[in-house]
């Protein structure tokens, strides 16, 4: 197999057979001394570069992006988190709003079932034999709310916190507490609900009130509203007095209407519907609101 080399000295390429592989002579070119290349000596495998060492700069550089990574993660996870917080605590709010409603339809229909039954509502309170209240509407009404088993063990013989029945009203009624009252928790004896009391409202004292004596129209006229932060037992004959009602609405604690619901206070008209009346509604239309035959004109959308 003939051997192609190239004169290192004046480049010319020239071909010789095999057999003078190793020797030398002069260039056909140029006359210099050459020596013909071996074709085994020259397929030697030549050493392979190691690869560049890693520099430890890199193994910084990567635990760096990994670092930036997860920061990312967490701030972009505490914002979402910020974003979405109101919108869940917007959402349970309408749901405890939305079990206050229901609470307020089931008293609403046990008044009108008490006034099915007796041909009145219940008073705002039995009278002792002084005048003084004895016994609330809340112990009335409930045998219809199913709670016979706690008015079965009631003694009206007895003041509503005699030993004996404060026994019994230590028992929680839980539709008588607005879910979202910071001491409406379970096993709470706290009472949200209350009537607002006095002459020309549909609870006056002691006087039992029938649905024709409300001239003002069962649906413009209030049977029981909220009332946050009481700290009044569900049994104790205690509720607003309409003389003393203050403006404007909703202050916790006070003698007025009042919630835990933002921008307002639920209510139960006389036909057993419930209203959401906000706190900036003007003292003549609550006022209104709680006379059974005041002649008032209330707008429908009070």
């Amino acid at each position: 197999m003939p051997i192609s080399f190239t004169c290192p000295h004046c480049g010319k390429q020239t071909s010789v057979a095999d057999q003078y592989a190793g020797q030398s002579g002069p260039c056909a070119g140029c006359g210099q001394k050459i020596t013909i290349p071996d074709p085994v000596s020259a397929a030697t495998v030549q050493p392979v570069d190691a690869p560049p060492s890693r520099s430890s700069g890199s193994g910084v550089a990567i635990v760096v992006i990994i670092v930036a990574c997860l920061f990312g993660m967490l701030v972009c996870g505490g914002i979402l988190v910020a974003l979405l917080l109101p919108a869940i605590q917007s959402a349970r709010e309408a749901a405890r709003r939305a079990q206050c409603s229901n609470h307020l339809k089931q008293i609403a229909l046990a008044f009108h079932n008490y006034h099915d039954v007796y041909g009145t509502f219940p008073p705002a309170y039995i009278p002792d034999e002084d005048g003084q209240p004895k016994h609330s509407w809340r112990v009335l009404i409930l045998p219809f709310l199913e709670q016979s088993y706690i008015y079965d063990q009631y003694d009206f013989d007895e003041p509503w916190n005699s030993p004996n029945n404060l026994a019994v009203t230590n028992q929680a009624v839980p539709v008588y507490v607005c879910p979202s009252n910071p001491a409406g928790s379970p096993g709470s004896t706290e009472t949200n609900y209350m009537v607002i009391t006095g002459p020309n409202t549909v609870f006056d004292g002691g006087k039992a009130c029938k649905i024709r004596e409300i001239l003002d129209g069962t649906s413009n006229t209030l049977m029981v509203v909220e009332v946050s932060g009481t700290q009044v037992n569900w049994a104790e004959p205690k509720d607003l007095d309409a003389s003393t009602i203050t403006y404007p609405l909703g202050s916790p604690g006070g003698n007025s209407p009042s919630s835990r619901h933002p921008g307002g206070l639920m209510a139960a008209m006389c036909d057993g519907s419930v209203r959401f009346i906000s706190d900036s509604t003007a003292p003549q239309t609550f006022d209104a609101l709680m006379t059974k035959a005041g002649q008032e004109m209330i707008s429908p959308d009070f």
